[in-house]
């Protein structure tokens, strides 16, 4: 289809770049129902708690995602988009290897060095995906195509807690082959890389060769008539130059800076805080708190996925119907009161079914309001508060503070959980209502506004 609709060269692309958010999916997913097997490994080798030992190997994961995240955004300019999501795809293939053999070689710090080269992975992916995939989609399409970025996390977690059932990998002898399977989206994409086309935006912009950038244009668009863009990103590029560029160390310094700065960081921290990572690494054991056996815990673990992947489809029409603001508030609240409601039914679940039952949907609706807007408005608010001069130096702060929660969250829960027990959810209810009060108060209405009339609020 000509002229800014879908061609086969486009989706070959996305779907080339996008297999790293998978794999981000994937291995967010994949540790939660191996616990008890991982720690049954851990004991083998180690006298120390093997509880703490699996938080190190959970939340490693993260400190690779802090590394991989700035990395991406040098190597993205450095050497082009293609190129970049090549050498991620590499830096996946090892990461998985480590993992998946780290069982033969009886080896836990094999196991460790592999979640934290996956979590380098994932984290490149989470910034060089998105930017790749925003330049080859055509403008009309660029906020569709972005959503499937979400859409591919989702999938990549549903299936890791498909194959981490019993009957499939979720044993003593298949854990590490659970594991080790990340190889698999990184290994395709070594294979589908070299044949997709480089951003013409990084030709046109960076390299400065517009006859290559026009030739993967008419490749991607289908079509020769391509003037129009070309002229676009010029117009965009000449603009950009025109306005001043600011550092990470100005967002601090400069008060109109400074504001959306704060407010950008608290909507990322109040996406890890509010305890949606505990719950998307620890649900088999959440589960098990709540009464059921070990077994029947990690086939529900499956739901939790399934409702990410849901309302990540409804999601999509509701951002622009409804706004930014109205659905992380939205989301808060909801989570809000489903944490309080998980946490009475795991004090009333004792000889009583029924309250295990409520426990398991109560955890799938705090998922599902997580899914309404803290899942994905955090990581678009940013851009959206900011200039174009700004916007590079916000976006990084924002994924670099996340990265740093979702570390905490990972290495923190299981002994808060044996600390608080049944109480566990209550720090994060108790943040997840001073995070509702803060974007109540704080975050304005980005939907059908310009950046200048956004930037205008802030000075």
């Amino acid at each position: 289809m000509a002229d800014g609709g879908t061609t086969g060269a486009l989706l070959y692309a996305v779907s080339a770049a996008v297999l790293g958010m998978l794999q981000f999916g994937y291995n967010t997913g994949v540790i939660n129902a191996p616990r008890s097997f991982i720690q049954n490994f851990i004991k083998e080798q180690y006298t120390a708690s093997p509880s703490l030992i699996f938080s190190v190997i959970v939340s490693i994961f993260a400190v690779g995602g802090m590394i991989g995240c700035p990395l991406a955004s040098w190597l993205v300019e450095k050497l082009g988009r293609k190129k970049a999501l090549m050498i991620n795809a590499i830096i996946g293939v090892a990461g998985a290897i480590l993992m998946g053999f780290s069982k033969a070689a009886s080896s836990v710090e094999m196991l460790i060095i592999g979640r934290f080269v996956i979590g380098i992975n994932c984290g490149f992916a989470t910034t060089a995906s998105p930017t790749y995939v925003s330049e080859v989609a055509p403008l009309r399409l660029r906020g569709a195509f972005g959503t499937v970025n979400q859409l591919a996390v989702a999938f990549g977690m549903v299936g890791a807690q498909i194959l981490g059932i019993d009957v499939i990998l979720g044993s003593d002898e298949g854990w590490s082959w659970l594991l080790g399977i990340a190889i698999i989206p990184s290994a395709v994409q070594c294979v589908m890389l070299p044949f997709a086309p480089e951003s013409p935006r990084f030709l046109l912009l960076a390299v400065h060769d517009e006859q290559q950038a026009r030739i993967a244009l008419t490749k991607i668009r289908g079509t020769t008539e391509i003037n129009d863009e070309i002229n676009d990103m010029h117009v965009e590029d000449h603009a950009a130059k025109q306005e001043q560029k600011f550092s990470i160390l100005d967002l601090f310094r400069i008060d109109s800076l400074r504001k959306p700065l704060v407010i950008g960081v608290v909507m990322h921290l109040s996406q890890q805080f509010g305890g949606i990572n505990a719950v998307l690494y620890y649900s088999g054991t959440i589960f098990v708190y709540a009464g059921l056996e070990e077994k029947d815990a990690r086939l529900t673990t499956i739901g939790v996925g399934s409702v990410l992947f849901v309302m990540a489809l409804v999601s999509i029409p509701l951002i622009d119907r409804l706004g930014r603001r109205t659905l992380q508030l939205c989301g808060l609240a909801g989570m809000t009161v489903f944490s309080v409601l998980m946490t009475v039914a795991f004090f009333t679940y004792e000889n009583n079914t029924t309250m295990s039952i409520f426990a398991v949907i109560f955890t799938f609706l705090y998922v599902a309001f997580f899914g309404v807007g803290p899942s994905s408005i955090p990581w678009m608010i940013l851009s959206e508060l900011f200039g174009q001069g700004a916007r590079s130096a916000a976006v990084s702060v924002g994924a670099l503070v996340n990265w740093f929660a979702n570390f905490v969250v990972g290495l923190t829960f299981i002994p808060m959980s044996e600390g608080l027990g049944n109480y566990v959810f209550l720090p994060y209810t108790a943040l997840l209502i001073l995070f509702f009060i803060f974007t109540y108060f704080k975050l304005p209405e980005t939907k059908n506004k310009t950046i200048e009339e956004v930037t205008a609020l802030f000075k």
